[in-house]
Parts: structure tokens; C-alpha cells; sequence
């Protein structure tokens, strides 16, 4: 069996643990390196410590060239400086979960990577721009409409994400003590991930010229998110649902079911569950997913699977943990 040989920078964090807890089981993955300048010398472990027993890798403040892929775990602004004071090999594939490459712009060559828009460019891609959590959420919510080029009016989105979504440095708002039984909005209408959605969805419609008004709330749980969109839509509810399922029946992890959902139906899985209905001339698309996985590592993950010619779904069937 052919194995992928495996780097990883920001191994520490939330996104580098999931990364890690799917890694060791996938069964073309070989870790060469896990790289983290404040644990070097520790094993994995001893900082992820749902770990124990799956891996003996040590944390290494050393990099190594014999690789075919490289993750970088790290935050948003510090993909750009590490790949600046750090050239890589050109052999060396790269998937960045930071915001840093995501908008296409001039001399940028990382491949946005949202499978369920452009699958066949992650698999002839060098380097990939792993999508955000909100904005993968909203993407999938909003893709068909804008295949069909019926987004011809504003849409409006809430969301809430758990604490997880702030990452693993402590912060006023990821104290136990203020994110529990609370609630809060934050960057209304402003949101960093709305420039990649807007980016997507005029991939599919060029014609866009609508605004999208995002609410997002930071939510009182640990994991997952849950976004609602609505907008005029001249469909039935059938009409939708058969065009929400036709866009997405190639596609093994973005599920459009027919009763309303909740959070850990995707809770420690790589899919995306879609509800829809029909309000007067609105059309409603609830979406959820987890931040972590089909938010962050197990897209990385999938888009890894894609790269190397391996079936999409390979090391990603995870069950949702649902009680």
C-alpha cells in the first residue's frame, strides 16, 4: 500500500490534534514529522491527550524535506511568514489551513479547496487554500442556487460556532467561566471568511452583485456549527430539494436530508447535513458541519485524499457523536 509521507507544522493546536487523530488511522498516511517549537522533545500525547495508546511521535522543532505533503496548522498571517522564512522543496505539496492564501490574486498559486465547487483542480493541484468553517458551512448552504444563477436577491445568514472556533490560546471569550450558559455576536456583517464565500459563489454565478449580511455568534459549546440562510427563491420546496440533491449526489460528505437537524448529527464527522424549507417566497438552508473536521482537518484531509489519487473518503468515515 502506497503511504503518504506527512509534515506538519502547528501540531499543538486544535486543528494540528484532529489532524493528527485522523491521521494515525489512515491507512496511507506515514508521519514523518510533527513540528512545534514549545513541545519539541514531548511526545504528541502529553498535549493531545486523546492520543494515548495511538501514537508515540515526538513533538520536533526540526523540518525535514522527505516528504510529499506538508500541513500547516499555524494561524492566519503566519502560513505567509513560515513559507517566507522556510522555502519548501519544490516536490513538496502544501495544505494551508490559514486564511492566508485563500483569495486568488496575482502570484498566488494555492488552489482554493472546496471539493464540492472545484474537485478537479485539488486533484491536479501543487498547493491548496484549505476553506474556512463559516464559510465552508455557507458555501454548501448557498452552491446550487448559485449553479442554477437564481441568487438574484440578498441573502441573510446567522451562525453560531463553539469555542473551539477561537482557537487554543486563551482569550476573554474562551474562558469557561464566559462562554458557558452565554452567548454573543461578533464581526456582524464583517466577517473575514465572506470575501472567499462571495470569491465562490461568483466562480459559479459572475453575475453576483447581492449582498450577504452574516450574523455569526459565538456559541456556548465546545464543537460544531450551525448556519441558516435565507433568500427570495422562485422554487417550490420539491423544486429545491431535487436540485440541492442532484448538485451534491457526487459528492460522499454534503448530505441534503429531509427533516431538520441538529448539531451532533456532525459532531466528530467530515460531513455536511442540509435542511431546507419554503417560507412565503423564501427559501430557508440550515447547514451544519463540524468546525473542526469538515470545518478544518478532515477537509484538509479530504483535499489530501484528492492530491494523491486516493478515494476521497479514505481515513474520513467518522461517526458523529450523538449521545
Amino acid at each position: 500500500m502506497t503511504k503518504i509521507k506527512i509534515g506538519i507544522v502547528g501540531g499543538a493546536g486544535y486543528t494540528g490534534g484532529e489532524l493528527l487523530r485522523i491521521l494515525v488511522n489512515h491507512p496511507n498516511a506515514d508521519i514523518v514529522f510533527v513540528h512545534s517549537n514549545s513541545n519539541a522533545g514531548n511526545p504528541i500525547y502529553k498535549v493531545h491527550t486523546d492520543l494515548i495508546g495511538s501514537t508515540d511521535i515526538i513533538f520536533s522543532s526540526e523540518l525535514s524535506s522527505a516528504i510529499d505533503v506538508l500541513f500547516l496548522c499555524v494561524g492566519h498571517g503566519d502560513a505567509i511568514k513560515f513559507l517566507r522564512a522556510n522555502p519548501i522543496e519544490s516536490h513538496i505539496k502544501i495544505i494551508d489551513l490559514s486564511q492566508d492564501f485563500r483569495i486568488e490574486k496575482e502570484g498566488n498559486d494555492f488552489i482554493y479547496g472546496l471539493p464540492e465547487l472545484q474537485r478537479d483542480k485539488i486533484k491536479n493541484a501543487k498547493n491548496i487554500a484549505n476553506p474556512g468553517c463559516f464559510a465552508t458551512a455557507i458555501q454548501l448552504g448557498l452552491l446550487p442556487l448559485a449553479a442554477e444563477k437564481v441568487l438574484t436577491s440578498d441573502v441573510h445568514v446567522s451562525g453560531i460556532t463553539g469555542s473551539t472556533g477561537a482557537g487554543q490560546s486563551l482569550s476573554q471569550t474562551s474562558h469557561f467561566s464566559w462562554r458557558n450558559n452565554n452567548m454573543s455576536v461578533y464581526k456582524a456583517l464583517n466577517h473575514q471568511h465572506l470575501k472567499e464565500i462571495r470569491q465562490s459563489l461568483k466562480n459559479l454565478q459572475s453575475s453576483l452583485d447581492k449582498n450577504i449580511h452574516f450574523i455569526p455568534y459565538r456559541g456556548d459549546f465546545t464543537r460544531g456549527i450551525i448556519a441558516t440562510m435565507y433568500t427570495p427563491c422562485s422554487w417550490t420546496i420539491e423544486e429545491a430539494v431535487a436540485k440541492y440533491k442532484a448538485y451534491y449526489a457526487s459528492h460522499p460528505f454534503t448530505h441534503v436530508v429531509d427533516e431538520n437537524i441538529d448539531l451532533k448529527q456532525v459532531v466528530n464527522t467530515n460531513n455536511c447535513l442540509l435542511y431546507l424549507e419554503k417560507h412565503g417566497d423564501q427559501l430557508m438552508i440550515v447547514s451544519i458541519i463540524d468546525n473542526l473536521l469538515k470545518g478544518a482537518s478532515g477537509h484538509a484531509v479530504q483535499n489530501m485524499n484528492l492530491m494523491f489519487g486516493l478515494e476521497e473518503t479514505t481515513g474520513l468515515r467518522l461517526k458523529a457523536a450523538s449521545f
